[in-house]
């Protein structure tokens, strides 16, 4: 009995943490100024989020390549609208933001 009962908790608490953590990484898209260009379903500048995570979910190192994308920069994938560097963001938000996009933002 006493293992159900901490296994509940643990379930409850993993319910307030998903969408907390959902959270955070859309604050951290947010601060970064993806948002200026991206919403999670529809088409603004750039693609919708959820538009590149089907494009590249069946992309073995999907993360990888998302997340040097979002660091590098590019132009010719989605477009004539270039996206520009963000070569000032950590390789762990970079790594967070295509994990996030990958989810469909959620």
């Amino acid at each position: 009995m006493k293992t159900a009962s901490w296994l509940g908790g643990l379930t409850v608490l993993l319910g307030l943490a998903v969408p907390a953590l959902a959270q955070a990484d859309q604050a951290l898209a947010q601060k970064n100024a993806c948002m200026a260009c991206h919403a999670a379903d529809k088409k603004l500048v750039g693609p919708a989020f959820q538009d590149v995570a089907r494009k590249y979910a069946a992309q073995a190192d999907a993360q990888a390549y998302l997340a040097k994308s979002i660091k590098a920069g590019g132009s010719g994938k989605w477009g004539a609208v270039p996206m520009p560097a963000q070569p000032a963001l950590s390789d762990a938000d970079t790594q967070t933001l295509a994990a996030w996009i990958l989810k469909g933002s959620k």
